[in-house]
C-alpha cells in the first residue's frame, strides 16, 4: 500500500494522483447513485471519486460504468482444467478481481504440497487469489484419496498472506455428530472465518451446523433451501457452474434486501464455458435479465462477497478501498472494458510479467494396468441399485432397476441406458476396483474415463465395452492424467492433465479447443450431456445426495454408508 502522507495528499489533489480514470460514472452500491467525476488511484489504493483530478497517467473512461471487481467467492481453480496463472489470464479480463479458493482437489492427491503451491502461486498472479484451507482431506471415510490432512497438519500452513479460513466444511455429519477430527478442525478456526457446504441440511441438523460458526453456504439448490439457511444466519453463494447450476433456481430470493447477504459463486467451471458463456460476468447478465436489479447483482458480485468473507478493503469504489475496478458499457450487459486489480491493468503486458512457479505433482497416477475383465460387474440378484444423473445438479438420484444376471454378471444394457460406471484407486494405495451402474450419460458404445474425480480424484470411467473402458483407463497413466474418450480400441480424444492429473500445462486458449474435441467425441458415442466430464467426476463425490460410488463401492449419501 502507497505511503499514508502521499494518499492523503492525492486525495485531496494537493498532489496529482498515480493514475486517474477519467470521464465515467461510478455505479455506488450503497445508496444505489450513478456519481460522476474522476476516480484517483494512488498505487493499488482508490483516493478519490466524484470530483476533478490530475494525474502522472490519465485513461479515458468516457460514457462508461465502473463496478468494483467481482468476487468468486468459491471456486477450486483445478476445475479450471488450467495452472492459477492460467486461470488469471483467463477470467481477470472479465472482471473478477479475487478468487476465494479452496485447493481440495489437489490437497487430495498431494496434502500440503498441494496447498503450499497454491499459497506460492497466489504471490505471482494479477488477481487477488485467497486461499482456504482444505477441510476435508478425504472428504469422508469412504473412499481413498492421496492423502489425509489433520489439523495438525492445518496448522503448518497457517498464517500465509493468501489465507481466509477453513475452506468449506463438508463433512456435515461429523460436525452435527461431534467427530472428533472434525471438532479439532472447527476448534482452530474457532472466531474466524468457516466455509460451509451442507446439501440439503434443515431443520435441527442445520441448526447445529450453523452454530459450529459456519457462516458461508454454496450447496443451497432451490428457493425455499436457501431462505432457510438465510433465516438462521448463513451468506448463500448462488452457484452457476459447469455442472451445479442453481442461479435459476435461487435468483428469485436475490433482491436489493437479501442482496448484502447473498454472493456469487462459480465452484467449478471449465475454459469451454467461460469462452462460450463468461464467469461472474455471466451470471450478473443472466440475474438482470432474471428480473434483478442492478443494485442487487452487482452488490451480490462484490460488496456482499467482501463483507462475508472479511474482506474489507474492497467491494466498494470509494476512497480508501483497493483499486478493484471494471469499466463496463452498461450494468446490463456487464461488458469488461477495462478491469485494474489492485491498481494494475489486467492487460497482456501485466499477464507477461508474471512468475510463473514450478508445476507439482508430476508422475501422480499411479493405478495399476487393468484388464477388460476387471469391470465386469458380479451378482446373482437381478434388483440393481443404479446412480441417476440430474443434470446441471450434482445431486444424483437412487434408482432401483432391474438387471438380469448373464452367467453370474450383470452387463451394460444401453437401450435402456444403463452403462457401468467404475472407480480405479490411482494413488497406489491398494489398486481397488469398484463398479456399478449409471442412467443419463445416453453412451450408446464405447468409453470415457477420467482422473478429475471429485475429491479423492481416483480415475472415474463409465462405458458400454469392457475393452474400450480398460483402454480409457491405462491411457491414463500414459499420460499422466486427464480425460480420454475411447471407441473400437482407440483413443478418439484426450486432453493430458500433468499437474498432479487435474491441470494441463498447456494455454488456456488450447485446453478450450481440447475440450471440444472431447465432448464432440463424446457427443458421436451418444452421449446427451452438456458437460460430461465434470458430470462423471461428481459421481464419485460421497458427500452430495443420494448414490455415488467411489473406488470402494457405491455409496447410500443419505444413510452415509456403503452399500455392501
Amino acid at each position: 500500500m502507497a505511503d499514508l502522507e502521499k494518499r492523503i495528499a492525492q486525495g485531496r489533489g494537493d498532489a496529482p494522483a498515480d493514475l486517474v480514470l477519467r470521464g465515467g460514472e461510478v455505479f455506488d452500491l450503497i445508496t444505489g447513485a450513478m456519481i460522476a467525476g474522476d476516480v484517483a488511484i494512488c498505487g493499488d489504493t482508490i483516493v478519490g471519486i466524484g470530483a476533478d483530478y490530475e494525474g502522472h497517467e490519465v485513461i479515458d473512461v468516457s460514457g462508461l460504468i465502473l463496478v468494483p471487481g467481482f468476487i468468486d467467492t468459491h471456486l477450486h481453480i483445478e476445475s479450471s482444467l488450467v495452472t492459477p496463472f492460467e486461470f488469471d489470464r483467463c477470467v481477470t479480463p472479465r472482471g473478477v478481481t479475487t478468487a476465494i479458493c479452496d485447493p481440495h482437489e489437489i490437497a487430495n492427491v498431494l496434502g500440503l504440497d498441494g496447498i503450499r503451491y497454491f499459497q506460492a502461486a497466489s504471490e505471482h498472479t494479477v488477481m487477488d487469489i485467497r486461499v482456504q484451507l482444505s477441510s476435508c482431506v478425504p472428504s469422508t471415510d469412504m473412499e481413498t484419496a492421496g492423502a489425509e490432512i489433520g489439523a495438525d497438519d492445518l496448522q503448518e500452513v497457517m498464517g500465509h498472506p493468501s489465507g481466509i479460513g477453513l475452506a468449506e466444511v463438508m463433512n456435515y455429519p461429523g460436525v452435527i455428530h461431534r467427530d472428533p477430527g472434525m471438532m479439532a478442525k472447527l476448534r482452530l478456526f474457532e472466531g474466524g472465518h468457516i466455509d460451509g457446504h451442507c446439501a440439503q441440511l434443515s431443520g435441527r441438523d442445520l441448526n447445529a451446523y450453523c452454530a459450529a460458526g459456519i457462516r458461508t453456504e454454496h450447496e443451497a439448490t432451490t428457493a425455499e433451501e436457501a431462505r432457510e439457511k438465510l433465516q438462521k444466519g448463513m451468506r448463500v453463494l448462488i452457484r452457476e457452474g459447469s455442472v451445479s447450476k442453481d442461479l435459476e433456481a435461487l435468483a428469485p430470493v436475490l433482491s436489493d434486501i437479501t442482496a448484502p447477504y447473498m454472493c456469487l459463486c462459480t465452484d467449478d467451471r471449465n475454459p469451454l464455458d467461460i469462452a462460450e458463456e463468461g464467469h461472474l460476468d455471466h451470471m450478473i447478465r443472466t440475474l438482470i435479465a432474471r428480473g434483478a436489479s442492478p443494485l442487487a447483482a452487482y452488490r451480490a458480485a462484490s460488496l456482499s462477497g467482501a463483507e462475508a468473507f472479511g474482506l474489507r478493503d474492497r467491494g466498494l469504489i470509494a476512497p480508501g478501498r483497493r483499486a478493484d475496478i471494471v469499466v463496463v458499457g452498461s450494468l446490463e450487459a456487464c461488458d469488461a472494458r477495462l478491469v485494474l486489480c489492485g491498481g494494475v491493468v489486467a492487460d497482456d503486458t501485466a499477464f507477461a510479467a508474471l512468475r510463473s512457479i514450478a508445476p507439482v505433482g508430476r508422475q501422480s497416477v499411479k493405478a495399476p494396468t487393468v484388464t477388460p475383465q476387471d469391470f465386469r460387474h458380479t451378482g446373482n440378484r437381478a434388483e440393481t441399485d443404479v446412480i441417476g444423473i440430474l443434470e446441471g445438479k450434482i445431486l444424483t438420484e437412487h434408482l432401483h432397476e432391474e438387471i438380469a444376471p448373464q452367467d453370474g454378471e450383470k452387463r451394460p444394457d444401453p437401450a435402456r441406458d444403463l452403462v457401468r460406471i467404475a472407480v480405479v484407486e490411482r494413488h497406489g494405495r491398494n489398486g481397488n476396483i469398484a463398479t456399478g451402474f449409471v442412467r443419463g450419460f445416453g453412451l450408446q458404445a464405447g468409453a470415457i474415463a477420467s482422473t478429475v474425480c471429485h475429491d479423492h480424484h481416483n480415475i472415474a470411467c463409465v462405458g458400454v465395452e469392457y475393452d474400450d473402458i480398460a483402454l480409457a483407463v491405462n491411457r491414463l497413466s500414459e499420460i499422466e492424467g486427464g480425460f480420454v474418450v475411447a471407441h473400437q480400441g482407440r483413443v478418439l480424444a484426450e486432453l493430458p492433465l500433468p499437474l498432479a492429473g487435474l491441470m494441463s500445462l498447456a494455454p488456456f486458449e488450447e485446453v478450450r479447443d481440447r475440450l471440444e474435441e472431447l465432448r464432440a467425441a463424446a457427443k458421436s458415442l451418444g452421449v446427451t450431456l452438456q458437460e460430461p466430464f465434470l458430470q462423471l467426476a461428481f459421481l464419485a463425490l460421497p458427500v452430495i445426495p443420494a448414490l455415488k460410488i467411489t473406488d470402494r463401492g457405491l455409496v447410500d449419501v443419505t444413510r452415509f454408508e456403503l452399500i455392501g
